[in-house]
């Protein structure tokens, strides 16, 4: 072997490496900056406390996202790649129409309760009237694979007379979150207004009942 050949056979391992080590960073980056801006918005999160939690440095942290505001586009569009990623994972097109509809009703109030950083991170966007993720075709393209997918799980429904035409999936995963997404987000003022603790788990219990039968109702044929 020449000298050449092998300077470019130790380079190459050495540039897989490189790039491992880059990959693992700005993923431990992404994964702190959610946290920070899960916690405090994007207006309170700090550049510093990131690359402390991240083990990086600012300067770092500039290199692979090139600001502040890009570091968050970037957090949000992980966070609604994840919770689309979850749903597909779901599988529910090998459900029947009824229980498809049920299994996702189920899984967005469980993903909500389990990820509070991500219902977070959507009031923070849509505080500055979601201007960090309007240019995202990574949001746009999971978002338009999901509302496919609802509307397959209707259309199976109509066809199989479980469902009645005409459900906007838009607007029923609108719906959908909705519902979850007050509850927990207003969960503090409800429990004083209501005198209820929304947070008890027999009242968890009964608002996801609350919700299936909701959903349920507004999608299903009427006899």
């Amino acid at each position: 072997m020449n000298t050449a050949s092998a300077a470019e056979s130790e380079a190459a391992p050495r540039a897989t490496q490189k790039g491992r080590d880059a990959d693992l960073t700005r993923k431990r980056i992404l994964t702190a900056a959610t946290v920070e801006f899960g916690r405090k918005g994007l207006g309170g999160a700090r550049v510093d406390e990131i690359a402390r939690r991240s083990k990086s440095n600012q300067r770092m942290i500039y290199h692979y996202f090139g600001s502040k505001e890009l570091l968050f586009t970037a957090v949000l569009e992980a966070a609604y790649s994840d919770i689309r990623a979850a749903e597909q994972k779901l599988n529910l097109d090998a459900l029947a129409p009824t229980e498809a509809i049920a299994t996702l009703v189920r899984f967005t109030w469980t993903y909500y309760l389990e990820h509070p950083e991500f219902l977070s991170l959507v009031n923070s966007a849509n505080l500055h009237r979601a201007r960090h993720i309007k240019g995202s075709q990574i949001v746009r393209k999971v978002t338009d694979t999901f509302i496919l997918m609802v509307k397959a799980i209707l259309d199976r429904g109509v066809a199989a007379g479980e469902f009645r035409a005409g459900v906007d999936p838009v607007q029923l995963n609108i719906t959908i979150a909705a519902i979850g997404y007050y509850y927990l987000t207003n969960r503090y003022t409800g429990s004083i207004i209501f005198d209820r603790d929304l947070m008890a788990p027999e009242h968890l219990d009964e608002r996801l009942a609350f919700n299936l039968e909701t959903i349920l109702r507004l999608v299903r044929k009427v006899p």
